[in-house]
């Protein structure tokens, strides 16, 4: 097996960066090195082409890309690369994310981008994790780890639950 692969966390504006940093904490979290940029579909577009051109070369598995608004950059960035792409539409002042969300999912054919919730950030970082399991034993099995962790959580959550009911 190779190096590890890097997540790219690309987001259209610094101020998408509140939204993401829980996403970057839990790439971090399983180990995996992230590259953080800033970078506008439509203020640099040029910038987003070379990026997404460069970004196997330059070691990176999967792309994470945040937008508001148009929200294009996913789509743009998928443009240029083949290596998966996930989008986060962001909520806006606008539409409350709505406008995000459907700019990012009606991506036309041949172009996907696999798209999470409205500053779903935690769930784009979980899924950039499990692809790259997918090439990964250590990473995979840091995932299982994690997924039991979240049933433990959720029977603890339960068992507090009927508790209460015992007092009613």
């Amino acid at each position: 097996m190779g190096k590890q692969l890097k997540v790219a966390v690309v987001m259209g504006s610094d101020s998408d960066f509140p939204t993401l940093k829980s996403c970057i904490k839990i790439l971090k979290d399983f180990g995996l090195e992230t590259e953080v940029t800033v970078c506008s579909a439509h203020r640099t577009p040029d910038k987003a082409a070379q990026y997404a051109r460069n970004a196997e070369k330059n070691g990176i598995g999967v792309i994470i890309a945040a937008a508001g608004k148009a929200a294009h950059l996913p789509g743009v960035l998928a443009a240029y690369t083949p290596i998966p792409v996930i989008g986060i539409p962001i909520k806006s002042s606008t539409m409350d994310g709505l406008d995000s969300l459907l700019s990012i999912v009606q991506m036309p054919s041949g172009i996907p981008v696999a798209t999470v919730a409205i500053d779903g950030a935690d769930n784009a970082a979980l899924l950039a994790v499990q692809i790259l399991s997918t090439a990964d034993e250590n990473l995979r099995k840091k995932m299982i780890e994690y997924k039991a962790k979240l049933a433990v959580k959720v029977e603890e959550k339960n068992a507090a639950l009927q508790e209460k009911l015992t007092e009613i």
